[in-house]
């Protein structure tokens, strides 16, 4: 399935939003880069959902503008005004040409939610491949209040057991996107996280 990162070119904050143009067009996360609209519409006319791995203001700022131009269906787990599809855990959602299977994955959001196919994992930001602490399997932080490293280690004991083994695509809410071998990533990630040491030391 082709996945583009349609924020790639942001030079403000953002996370990465994906969106999957074929079968059923479908954008996951929003982000925060202006002019992400019209990044879109290069790709597709159309946009049958947005689904969102957690309510973050990088994840979401430019939700409303999404909304406005293409009137998607929007899956959340939270509530939230443009909310149409409630999410929970084990449920099935659409990206593009896949069927995912939502995993709840709190930890760094209460309202965390990852989507694994039989080929993909949008993993939001439980796990990512590389960031500015790790270059291969790295972790979203829990630092802030209300975050948990805890239930981030118990989230992506999560992620791995129901994670197929032939996924091999990782498309992260920050780092960059990874195809290989997902699960040692994802596997590598839980151990550097159950050391339960600052993520960014020098915070």
């Amino acid at each position: 399935m082709e996945v583009l990162n349609v924020t790639a070119d942001a030079e403000t904050f953002t996370c990465n939003a994906y969106l999957a143009p074929e079968g059923s067009p479908t954008l996951v996360d929003a982000g925060s880069m202006e002019g992400v609209v019209d990044v879109v519409r290069e790709h597709t006319d159309e946009l049958d959902r947005v689904v969102l791995t957690h309510q973050h203001g990088d994840h979401v700022e430019q939700l409303d503008a999404v909304v406005e131009a293409f009137d998607p269906d929007v899956y959340a787990y939270d509530d939230h005004p443009l909310r149409t599809h409630e999410i929970t855990d084990g449920d099935v959602v659409t990206v593009g040409t896949e069927a995912c299977e939502v995993v709840y994955t709190p930890g760094h959001a209460d309202d965390h939610v990852s989507f694994v196919s039989e080929q993909s994992l949008f993993s939001g930001d439980v796990v990512v491949h590389d960031d500015g602490a790790f270059d291969y399997g790295s972790f979203g932080r829990t630092d802030y209040p209300g975050q948990s490293r805890e239930r981030l280690v118990q989230s992506i004991e999560t992620l791995l057991e129901r994670m197929p083994d032939g996924v091999e695509g990782l498309y992260a809410g920050h780092g960059g996107v990874f195809h290989g071998d997902v699960r040692d990533v994802v596997e590598t990630a839980l151990k550097r996280a159950e050391k339960r040491e600052p993520k960014y030391p020098d915070e």
